[in-house]
């Protein structure tokens, strides 16, 4: 939880309701699985160096399964990037149960992470070891896909909302046309809820409820030492190659405890919960013996505050390597910032700081990429009580109010377009999932509770 705010009690939910929902949720999850390893067998990485032929199979295959649920119109849909070009495929479908019902948006992407190495199982082959599905998107996030259809199965003709369900195809490469996207359909986007199944939960056995995420500001650095490379022999001494000289720049970035050290970057509240040191670096993979960076709790190192990553570094291969000083070297950074922070703001923060700490005087020049706005959700909306109370049921345990670290840009765009909008993010994964990694899983007993809770959260929203 982002703030200390508290919210109001959710609403109850009739036991007989939720007993026959989760009755039938168990009779149809062997569809949902079935369904969930049909769409991961597609190889829908939207990066364009892979077959984007296989992003359109996925589209259809959604397609597909809307329509099976009994939704008319279902079309496979694009928009224009900004450069001109044609978005990736991306899914709409709608089915009207009465006037004056609300309207429940319901989003969530089909295209995926290009597999990587390191897997210990065939990346689009779903393979079950444990209470797990391996597979590549078996997380992130055709578990939304299937999670959005499995709920939508069970309610079946006691559907009571009004639905639209959107599934995108580029949001692995950061949703170019997401913007284009909502402006040109915006008509038969406009929902009262939007439900974003594209978050995590706080572990297994205990759900959450994403309030807050972080922004993102991307750019490239260069630094500049020599017009052309010489020898390190002769030269070395009175001139530091140009990787060196980033290196000490890069440095700068992080105080002596690992916090950023960027001037006028915002930090956000404290979160109320914390998460345990040893879960975390087991989590995360953290070596034995290294030391974690920054101060303050995990959680407001992980949710809200700023956070600095290099995520890419051109400069000569060891295997390329000759005794030459080089002359350029450049890097790419991330960083991801709090909620409430302006991205231009940030960006503008970072440029002033590399460039005033250029070192030696070597040449800094700076590429600015990607800008995506945090996001806060409100704690006590009528929506976020419902969902509470249905997560709540579907786990038999409250849910935890998350901040997530990572970046989903679109959901500020999702406000602009439809401020009125009431926003839910929800999601399928927990903290072993390893989305964008080897070995992505999901959890199949999560999975389980996840359509319960959306199937929960639909009726009680159809009911008012």
């Amino acid at each position: 939880m982002t703030s200390q705010q508290t919210p109001s009690p959710a609403p109850l939910l009739d036991p007989e309701r939720v007993g026959a929902l989760r009755a039938r949720v168990a009779a149809q999850f062997p569809t949902v699985r079935a369904d969930l390893e049909a769409l991961v067998r597609i190889p829908s990485v939207s990066n364009q160096e892979f077959d984007q032929a296989q992003v359109t199979a996925s589209a259809h295959a959604v397609a597909a399964l809307l329509t099976s649920v009994g939704f008319a119109p279902v079309d496979v849909l694009t928009a224009t990037r900004p450069d001109g070009t044609p978005g990736a495929p991306a899914v709409v479908g709608h089915r009207e149960t009465r006037p004056g019902a609300p309207t429940v948006l319901l989003y969530a992407h089909h295209d995926v992470q290009p597999p990587g190495e390191g897997w210990a199982t065939q990346p689009f082959a779903p393979t079950q070891v444990g209470d797990r599905l391996f597979g590549r998107g078996a997380a992130d996030d055709k578990a939304g896909v299937a999670a959005h259809i499995g709920a939508l199965r069970v309610l079946g003709d006691e559907l009571g909302a009004n639905v639209t369900v959107f599934v995108e195809g580029e949001e692995e490469v950061g949703s170019p046309s997401f913007v284009n996207f909502l402006h040109t359909y915006r008509d038969r986007l406009a929902a009262d809820v939007i439900v974003v199944a594209d978050s995590s939960n706080w572990k297994v056995g205990v759900p959450g409820l994403t309030t807050s995420l972080r922004g993102l500001v991307d750019l490239e650095v260069e630094v500049a030492v020599l017009d052309h490379a010489v020898h390190s022999g002769m030269f070395g001494g009175p001139i530091l190659d140009a990787p060196t000289l980033l290196a000490r720049l890069i440095a700068t970035l992080h105080d002596e405890a690992g916090d950023v050290a960027v001037a006028s970057l915002v930090r956000a509240p404290d979160p109320v919960v914390d998460y345990d040191e040893a879960e975390l670096r087991a989590d995360a993979g953290v070596l034995d013996g290294a030391r974690l960076a920054g101060t303050g709790p995990l959680t407001a190192r992980l949710w809200t505050r700023p956070a600095i990553s290099v995520i890419g570094l051109d400069a000569p291969r060891v295997a390329t390597s000759s005794n030459t000083l080089t002359p350029v070297a450049s890097a790419k950074l991330s960083l991801r910032i709090a909620p409430g922070q302006d991205p231009a703001a940030a960006r503008d923060a970072l440029v002033a700081h590399l460039q005033a700490h250029a070192p030696f005087d070597a040449r800094v020049s700076v590429r600015e990429g990607e800008l995506g706005k945090p996001f806060a959700a409100p704690l006590d909306s009528a929506a976020m009580r419902t969902a509470r109370a249905a997560f709540a049921a579907a786990w038999g345990t409250e849910p935890v109010d998350i901040g997530v670290g990572g970046s989903i840009p679109f959901i500020a765009d999702l406000l602009d377009v439809f401020p009125q909008a009431a926003i839910l993010v929800t999601g399928v994964e927990d903290p072993d999932s390893r989305a964008h990694g080897a070995n992505e899983s999901v959890h199949l007993v999560e999975l389980e509770r996840v359509v319960l809770a959306e199937a929960l959260m639909l009726d009680a929203l159809a009911r008012g």
